[in-house]
């Protein structure tokens, strides 16, 4: 059975919605190491430590990426509120609001970069994408939830890493787009 565009982007927007509350659940609950009134901690490389919730985001900017393609930029910030509105049942109120800032942050950065560049080739678009929307989501979260960047190079491979595992999924699905003919919302 073959998803429509429109359910792709239901799903994508669903998961989407969802990778906030989780990474949030993560950052104060799961990981290798948790600090003492700080972050649950994994590593993503050898000597480098992230908050646990880095992997959720790095999926998330991907997945918002995908819910713009199918459902439109609309869709993509109210699953960012959405989310932040679950989140609330599950972590503090500054988490919360640190994850909702940051994530708005990066959703400008991201129609910025990934909009422009969506019609020329979806993986250039989710990448470059990806990284200014990891760079942008990573200083501000930090720096409003923790007050601190001790662990940028951390979120910052942490991300990375789920932006480049999912890239070549989404050059099947661009490749496939064009073979449907199936055009960005």
């Amino acid at each position: 059975m073959t998803l429509t565009p429109r359910a792709e982007g239901v799903l994508a927007l669903i998961g989407f919605g969802l990778c906030i509350p989780a990474a949030n659940w993560l950052i104060g609950h799961a990981g290798t190491y948790c600090a003492p009134n700080g972050p649950c901690l994994v590593p993503v490389a050898p000597g480098l430590m992230a908050p646990s919730g880095v992997l959720m985001i790095g999926l998330a900017l991907v997945l918002r990426d995908l819910v713009q393609r199918r459902l439109g930029v609309g869709f993509a910030a109210s699953a960012v509120l959405a989310g932040a509105a679950l989140s609330a049942f599950l972590a503090p109120p500054s988490l919360v609001l640190a994850s909702a800032v940051a994530f708005l942050l990066s959703e400008f950065a991201d129609l910025a970069v990934y909009t422009p560049l969506q019609k020329r080739g979806l993986v250039l678009a989710v990448a470059a994408s990806g990284v200014v929307g990891l760079l942008v989501d990573s200083i501000a979260f930090l720096w409003l939830a923790f007050g601190s960047l001790d662990f940028l190079a951390g979120q910052v491979v942490g991300k990375a890493w789920m932006v480049l595992i999912a890239l070549p999924f989404v050059h099947l699905l661009r490749r496939r787009d064009e073979r449907l003919g199936i055009q960005p919302a």
